[in-house]
């Protein structure tokens, strides 16, 4: 398991609203987000969450020009670790993370993970808690998700 888990705010907000944010403790510890992503997600944080900015702001905002300010600072944040997973789910975002060689994986591959190691029991059931919110995922990926998981 990599030494550093950098989380963007998408994450966050989705495993807060269906209460399940200790998914992320159970999988992994301890969970860093920069203080941009902090303010993005707006609500207390857990104690298993720290928080730590990249050091060096000019990459960060060029990364802005591509991607939204709290992946930015993730990405940027992500960049100076070594051993690290980077957890984020926009588009442009992972194409920025896949180009700069970033070890990274979304909430669907953190559900995934949970599954397999006994943290949930169904991950249809979360699916279909996910559907009631505005987080968008394709019904190929959900397919691909419970196939894998066997249910």
């Amino acid at each position: 398991m990599p030494k550093i888990i950098v989380s963007d705010t998408s994450c966050l907000i989705l495993l807060h609203k269906l209460g399940r944010i200790e998914i992320l403790k159970s999988l992994f510890g301890t969970i860093t987000i920069t203080q941009m992503i902090v303010e993005e997600f707006g609500n207390p944080l857990p104690e298993f969450i720290k928080v730590e900015n990249p050091k060096d702001e000019n990459y960060q905002r060029i990364l802005e020009t591509f991607v939204d300010v709290g992946e930015a600072s993730a990405i940027a944040l992500a960049l100076e670790k070594s051993d690290c997973l980077l957890i984020l789910d926009d588009l442009k975002g992972r194409k920025e993370a896949k180009q700069l060689k970033l070890n990274y994986t979304g909430t669907v591959g953190i559900l995934i993970a949970a599954k397999e190691k006994g943290i949930l029991n169904s991950i249809t059931k979360i699916f279909d808690e996910i559907k009631k919110t505005d987080f968008r995922i394709s019904a190929k990926l959900i397919d691909e998700a419970i196939k894998r998981c066997n249910e």
